[in-house]
């Protein structure tokens, strides 16, 4: 199946960012992409006082575009995520002013296959390069989810859910062959850890890894972009450094499979010896060492 990643830098005005998503569809869908894989936060990047006025549901006037557009290419897309109010999912006073950070697809009929709320919140602090909070306004979610899409299991996350293996793993170890990583990840970050930890979560799970990302400044913390689509050998198979675009790639499930017999990690695991006691020693060292 080809696949399309794509690149675009976010700002605050949802309009617009729409637009400039759906023309991406365009292009990767005349592309020959099958499958399209969006970036984080899509319709908005900007201050948290205005989620109210952004969010949306699933189904919502958002992913009824995207819906559109892939009836009328006969495609896949992963609507990277969007800002989705609680009430939407469970109706609650204490829940009406918060929100999740959700991903959905839709696949080539215009339904919609699988929904994903971030589970794991951006709450970092790097000095005075990145100072975030997530979960001041986004309510992690409580599951992980996979997509059968013709001969592939697509598994969902959300940036940064990269920085933890054991989504993967479990991924994995529920037949996904591709894993999309819709992100914006910070340039603060980005430029030391984005590549490596593509191609280590590729590499440890025997799958392709298609990780889609905003650009530029938008209206937040500088965005390190470079989008990649990465095998299960951890090539880089494509990849966009900066500005708004779409990278392709061709994955083929049998490929993961086959790379997953070389490697047979995933049946070689030892999930006794983890759930166990790790066992502490304790050395002296002279004062000379």
């Amino acid at each position: 199946m080809r696949v399309a990643a794509v690149q675009m830098q976010v700002g605050t005005s949802k309009d617009e960012n729409v637009a400039r998503a759906l023309r991406l569809i365009d292009e990767a869908a005349d592309r020959g992409a099958r499958l399209i894989v969006l970036p984080e936060y899509v319709t908005y990047t900007g201050p948290s006082a205005a989620y109210a006025e952004i969010a949306e549901p699933i189904p919502g006037p958002t992913s009824r575009l995207f819906a559109a557009k892939a009836r009328v290419y006969g495609v896949a897309i992963h609507g990277g995520s969007l800002v989705e109010p609680i009430a939407a999912v469970r109706s609650s006073a204490a829940s009406a002013a918060r929100f999740h950070n959700t991903s959905f697809v839709v696949d080539p009929s215009g339904a919609i296959g699988g929904v994903y709320r971030k589970v794991h919140l951006f709450d970092v602090s790097v000095g005075a390069d990145v100072n975030e909070s997530e979960s001041a306004d986004i309510v992690p979610g409580d599951g992980l989810a996979v997509v059968e899409l013709g001969g592939l299991v697509l598994g969902m996350s959300i940036c940064y859910d990269l920085r933890s293996p054991e989504v993967y793993r479990t991924l994995a170890l529920a037949q996904a062959t591709v894993m999309a990583v819709p992100a914006a990840f910070v340039a603060a970050t980005g430029r030391a850890h984005w590549e490596v930890l593509l191609r280590a979560r590729a590499i440890e799970n025997g799958a392709y890894v298609v990780a889609a990302a905003q650009h530029g400044t938008g209206a937040s913390w500088p965005m390190h972009g470079h989008s990649m689509i990465v095998d299960p050998w951890g090539v880089v198979l494509a990849e966009l450094p900066a500005g708004d675009g779409v990278i392709i790639a061709e994955v083929d499930p049998a490929e993961a499979e086959r790379r997953r017999r070389h490697i047979p990690i995933l049946v070689q695991r030892r999930p006794d010896v983890y759930a166990g006691p790790v066992h502490r020693g304790r050395l002296a060292f002279c004062e000379e060492m």
